[in-house]
This record gives C-alpha cells, structure tokens and sequence, in this order.
C-alpha cells in the first residue's frame, strides 16, 4: 500500500477541518490521499462505494444514523477483515467498548493530537501488511441495525428496520415493504430473520413480518400454497397488516408459531 485512501465522516465542519489539518501536518510521515469529506451516513456510504477508501475518519453522534450504526454497514461482521478501517474520532469516551464491538481498529478522543491520529494510521498500515484485521466475528456482540441500507439507481436509501411492514423473497431478491413503497435488497432472507428475531416473525418459507405490523388474521377459504408445489389448499390463515391493504398467506408449518402471537 502506496498511501492511505482516507475518507472523514463528521457532521460538524470545524471538526472536519481540524482533520484535514492534522492529516496535513502528517502528510511527511505518512503518505496518504484525502478521497472524500461526508456530514452524514448516506454520504459516506455512496462515498465509500465511489472511491473504496481504506480509512473511515468517523464521528459517533451524529444526526440521523449514528457512527456506530454506520461502522456496522461499512465493516458488516462477515466480513470483519475486509477495508475500510474505521477509525473512530468523538468528543465522548463511553462508547469505547461498543466501538470495538463494530470493528473499529482505534478510539481516538477529540481534541485530536497529529502524533495520536498519526499513530492510529500507522496501526492501519500495520494490520494491512501482517493482513491481522479483526480475526474474531462480534456480530453477536453487534448492536442490531436500526437501518437498511438500500442501494438503487446509483444512489443509497437508509431505510428504518421499524418502518419495514415485511421482508418477502422474490426469486434471488428480498422485497422490503413499507407502508410508502418497496424496495429491493440483496440481503438473505435467513440472515435478516436472524438478525431482527425479536421485531420480525416468519410466516411463509419466503416471507418475515413485522410483528408491530400485524393487524390480526383473517380465514380463507382457498388458495395456492407454494411450500405444496403450488397445490390448492383447504382453508387457511392470512395476515391482515397495518397500513398497507395487502394480505399475506401462512404456511401450515408456519402457523403454530405466528399463531402464538394472538396470545401476547
């Protein structure tokens, strides 16, 4: 590695500019390349897809989606060993652990010293070349995601996990549904059902709802069930949700599980 591509997250300006003078001021001991300077998530992340960086100069507290939220959607625990580095530059030191959780590689306090962040971009270089990275995998010590993020037509949504009414599987895609629009998602259906069991319910081999989103249950007298090779069923259940008209079908595996939902 020639230089550092480094990219700084920070919704403050003067904090931002602080940076770039102390990247400035290390330029002689360490070779690196400013790619990009972001106020917030969505930013960064269509930043972060233009111009890979290595280095992720990245606030805590910041408006909307936080930093630490955002380290999870840049460093995602599967692949804890992959770029960019997140680099973790707050006025508050109680989030120190939690940072580690997300994968940062250092925690540095504001008002940031040039010797200090020097240090932390030479840890950068160091874990590159002996290719150390973060061996273990926190994605159960991750805080869950409170957003989405959703890339479409060159551009990236952070869509609210609590917006989301359901996940359903469309051939090698999962439609996220809210009550204002679908969206598409190449996650898997198995890891989101995973990662969100306590907000989101199965229901169907290819579909998870929201279980806040759940109007009641209505009986049908027929219809295709697509776990039974498309076979016309007897009579079965149906989820009625809020905020949306459509209905969604359960499976008769699925229905002693969902149907425990009308006794909470």
């Amino acid at each position: 590695m020639t230089e550092l591509k480094i990219l700084i997250v920070d919704d403050e300006e003067p904090a931002r500019a602080r940076l770039r003078t102390l990247l400035s001021d290390i330029a002689g001991d360490l070779p690196h390349r400013l790619v990009g300077q972001a106020e917030g998530a969505e930013a960064a992340l269509a930043l972060c897809a233009q111009h890979q960086p290595d280095v992720v100069l990245l606030d805590i507290q910041m408006p909307g989606v936080s930093g630490l939220e955002l380290a999870r959607h840049l460093r995602p625990a599967e692949q804890a060993q992959s770029r960019p580095w997140v680099i973790f530059v707050t006025a508050y030191d109680e989030y120190a652990v939690k940072a580690f959780d997300v994968h940062a590689l250092d925690y540095l306090l504001k008002p940031v010293r040039a010797s200090r962040l020097l240090e932390a971009l030479q840890h950068v270089l160091r874990v590159h070349d002996s290719q150390a990275g973060a061996a273990q995998d926190l994605n159960a010590l991750a805080p869950v995601r409170q957003h989405l993020s959703i890339h479409e037509r060159g551009r990236v949504f952070l869509v609210p996990v609590r917006d989301v009414i359901y996940f359903k599987a469309e051939m090698k895609y999962i439609t996220v549904r809210t009550a204002e629009r679908e969206y598409i998602s190449e996650e898997s259906l198995v890891a989101l059902e995973q990662e969100f069991a306590e907000q989101f319910v199965r229901i169907h081999r290819n579909a998870l709802i929201a279980k806040q989103a759940i109007a009641g249950f209505e009986r049908v007298a027929t219809g295709i069930d697509q776990e039974e090779d498309n076979r016309s069923t007897d009579p079965h259940w149906e989820v009625v949700l809020k905020g949306i008209p459509e209905h969604l079908p359960v499976s008769r595996r699925q229905w002693s599980t969902v149907k425990a939902l009308l006794k909470q």
